[in-house]
């Protein structure tokens, strides 16, 4: 199992409600460790732009989204150059 595997069950167990609070705390101090021997590279790479537009078009014509999301999903694709629809 690969590191970042481990580290995804950490943070999975961290964000489940019916965990106990001692093992959230346990994979709290877990994913430290990992971060800090540098067992978990942290990527500073930019979004897959393909997919960020992608995104935010499902995001323009989901009915179960509300007009305040719908209207920075325009705003992000007009600053990629993507027309849209008002």
């Amino acid at each position: 199992m690969s590191a970042k595997q481990v580290a995804g069950g950490h943070k999975a167990a961290i964000n489940n409600d019916s965990v106990p609070q001692e093992s959230k705390e346990n994979s709290k101090k877990v994913l430290s460790e990992m971060e800090g021997s540098g067992e978990l590279e942290t990527e500073d790479r930019p979004k897959n732009e393909g997919n960020v537009i992608g995104g935010h078009k499902a995001t323009l014509k989901n009915p179960n989204v509300g007009e305040d999301a719908k209207e920075h999903s325009r705003q992000v694709l007009q600053e990629h150059g993507v027309e849209v629809e008002a």
